[in-house]
């Protein structure tokens, strides 16, 4: 399968894409760290004065500020890309329900109802033979007394044979 060159995207999300990634590393733990420990020792060398803790916590402050912009932008990214994907699949599916395809625009009211939707799909799942056995929202109950139709049958097929 040939892949296709992909658009790079703005240069901000570049940007913030290449600092995230940079920033959740263990070299950049690492500088932290030293950073850190290079503050706490130059302490005495100046008296542990004002000017010396405004240092650390003006540093710290800002980069806190902008790393929160930037790992926001990231993540919105991320977050976008993963509900392409789910809804990708929940739309290829035949037995799946469309329903959720545009879920994270619903409010919460709604996602509640169909939590309980899916709540009882777990009890139902939970009187399946199996855990492989799967429901859909919209079909939950329907299925479920088919599929217990068809065990019926079966073990009582199994019995005839037996005999």
């Amino acid at each position: 399968m040939k892949k296709k060159k992909q658009n790079g995207g703005s240069a901000f999300e570049k940007f913030a894409t290449k600092v995230c990634k940079a920033a959740g590393s263990t070299p950049a733990f690492i500088g932290a760290f030293l950073i850190v420990a290079a503050w706490a020792v130059s302490g005495p060398f100046f008296n542990y004065s004002e000017t010396w803790q405004l240092v650390i916590n003006t540093g710290t402050t800002i980069i806190t500020f902008l790393m929160v912009f930037l790992i926001q932008k990231a993540q919105n990214k991320d977050s976008l890309a993963i509900q392409l994907k789910l809804n990708e699949l929940v739309a290829s599916n035949e037995r799946s329900s469309n329903s959720l395809v545009d879920i994270e625009n619903m409010t919460e009211e709604e996602m509640i109802i169909i939590q309980k939707y899916y709540h009882r799909l777990s009890e139902l799942a939970k009187k399946d033979e199996s855990i492989r056995t799967s429901h859909s929202i919209a079909e939950a109950h329907s299925q479920h007394e088919l599929k217990d139709k068809n065990r019926t049958k079966h073990r009582a097929a199994r019995n005839t044979d037996k005999k």
